[in-house]
């Protein structure tokens, strides 16, 4: 709940692009694993944090494949997300 994710681009190999919104308060269900490969996010707008860390606008993270991450925001915030491999 409070977490929306609207589907942008999906590529031949699986590769896809989305713009997610997390709500004030909202925390993803578990973790979030990244497989078969990584995710790239931008972050547009707000704080996200990955469980871990703040991360406000304008930032740029990485995550590699098999690494997971549990998306979460205080305030809400609006993320571009990239996975290059699906």
């Amino acid at each position: 709940p409070g977490i929306t994710v609207q589907p942008l681009w999906r590529g031949a190999n699986g590769a896809k692009a989305a713009v997610t919104t997390i709500a004030a308060g909202a925390v993803w269900d578990g973790e979030d694993l990244h497989d078969p490969g990584p995710e790239e996010v931008y972050v547009v707008s707000g704080v996200f944090n990955d469980g871990v860390n703040d991360y406000t606008a304008g930032t740029f993270l990485h995550a590699p494949a098999g690494s997971w991450h549990v998306p979460q925001s205080a305030e809400g915030c609006v993320l571009f997300l990239f996975y290059p491999e699906g």
